[in-house]
């Protein structure tokens, strides 16, 4: 075995191991905080009441009343649970280790696989997320044509099924390549490239015409039928996208496939959510027209083509949102980006600084993922009602100096132990005894 792997696999059993929360037993009452509401603004010198998972009350001068824990929080500042849109956490642990990777399914086609089942609520990098304030994710399944359904998970719980919030979110289609290549290792003709490309969305046409037909056949009357049809398991799970009950995650950076996705969209009528996004900015147009949300997960990335701006990947969300279209800001989809998502409030930080305002920078990573996963009514900002996912910091969470200092989710206080925290403690000591710190 190759020493990294060996270390790879020791890091896995000599781990941080924070605990699951119990559930919340007594009313916890933060005072005197700036309460960063999303819907409602920023209270400054606000209190914040939540009791059995809820919020009860966000307003100044709560009293308190017996059996509560009152904590003071002059200064701090309280939002609610950072969303990661699409990601691969908790299906992936370390890239170089087969039996640490459960993302990808055999075969192009799986649209019946549903991410929460392979979940794993004992990753390391579950801990390490959420102590940057990241409370939800809609971890979404990789491979393919047709990928399968993202689910959207708690950062806390037990088992797969505790922790999952809401499944499924969507499906998840990986659009074909639409431009020619010509220059690399074994590079394909381009009659052959260009027969791939449009055998790929014929299959995608193939595919929901016949949930369409699957649906008509079994909503109809048993007079029209002869005897009730077997059930077809992949055609089943695309019944709620047909429809348009759930949204349809299409997956596409360059430019000639978010037109392409956008007309085939259009064509299957079915609702559309674009995740990446690189070249949104070229098509602002048509994608405002259309009523097309975005997953923009390019901030941090380098221009596509030699004469863009440098600057271009930064200004984007900005861009989108002054044209009208709803974004969310995501770190990255990508399975090598699961140790990454805790810098997903970085990622709506450099867009703040690139023409994206501060408010609605934070609602790209809050309730506009909420709005797109169907769940704004339970999480995204902070209202009497909503479930309690919240954190606590002891500034703008858009900062990178920005320390995470306390979490909940569903009213439960979240153990904020993680391996990154241990590793430094363990060091500090180190550098301790050698007199070099003190």
């Amino acid at each position: 075995m190759r020493p990294w792997i060996f270390l790879g696999i020791l890091s896995l059993a000599f781990g941080s191991d924070p605990i699951p929360a119990p559930p919340q037993s007594h009313p916890i009452l933060l005072k005197n905080g700036i309460i960063h509401t999303i819907t409602q603004g920023t209270l400054y010198g606000g209190d914040l009441l939540f009791d059995k998972g809820k919020i009860i009350r966000v307003e100044t001068n709560i009293v308190p009343a017996p059996g509560m824990d009152v904590m003071d929080i002059s200064g701090k500042h309280v939002y609610p649970g950072l969303i990661a849109s699409v990601t691969p956490l908790g299906l992936t642990e370390i890239g170089a280790v087969r039996a640490t990777r459960d993302y990808a399914e055999t075969g192009e086609v799986n649209p019946n696989v549903r991410a929460n089942v392979s979940y794993n609520t004992d990753s390391e990098l579950i801990p390490v997320t959420r102590s940057n304030g990241v409370l939800f994710a809609n971890v979404t399944p990789q491979s393919g044509l047709v990928a399968g359904q993202s689910s959207l998970m708690k950062l806390d719980g037990w088992t797969w099924e505790e922790a999952t919030m809401l499944s499924p979110t969507g499906l998840h289609i990986h659009w074909p390549r639409m431009g020619i290549r010509t220059t690399g290792e074994k590079v394909k003709p381009v009659t052959e490239q260009e027969k791939e490309r449009r055998e790929a969305i014929r299959k995608l046409d193939r595919l929901f015409d016949a949930a369409r037909a699957y649906h008509t056949l079994i909503t109809g009357s048993d007079a029209t039928r002869e005897r009730k049809p077997d059930t077809d398991v992949k055609l089943a799970s695309l019944v709620p996208y047909v429809t348009g009950e759930k949204p349809v995650f299409i997956h596409a950076n360059e430019v000639r496939q978010i037109v392409a996705a956008v007309h085939w969209a259009r064509k299957q009528n079915v609702t559309m959510i674009l995740v990446g996004g690189h070249d949104a900015w070229r098509v602002t147009d048509l994608l405002a027209e259309a009523k097309v949300p975005v997953i923009y997960e390019n901030v941090l990335a380098l221009p596509l083509r030699r004469y863009e701006d440098v600057d271009q990947a930064y200004a984007t969300p900005g861009q989108l949102v002054k044209a009208g279209i709803q974004v969310a800001i995501a770190a990255s989809s990508s399975s090598f980006e699961a140790p990454h998502q805790r810098n997903l409030p970085y990622h709506a930080g450099m867009a703040a600084a690139f023409g994206l305002s501060p408010d609605e920078a934070l609602k790209s990573i809050t309730l506009r993922p909420a709005e797109m996963l169907g769940v704004a009514d339970r999480i995204g900002s902070l209202e009497p009602g909503k479930d309690a996912s919240l954190f606590i910091a002891d500034g703008d969470i858009l900062e990178p100096e920005t320390v995470v200092e306390q979490a909940w989710i569903d009213g439960r206080t979240v153990d904020m132990r993680d391996r990154h925290k241990g590793l430094y403690q363990k060091y500090s000591e180190k550098y301790r005894r050698m007199g070099l710190i003190k």
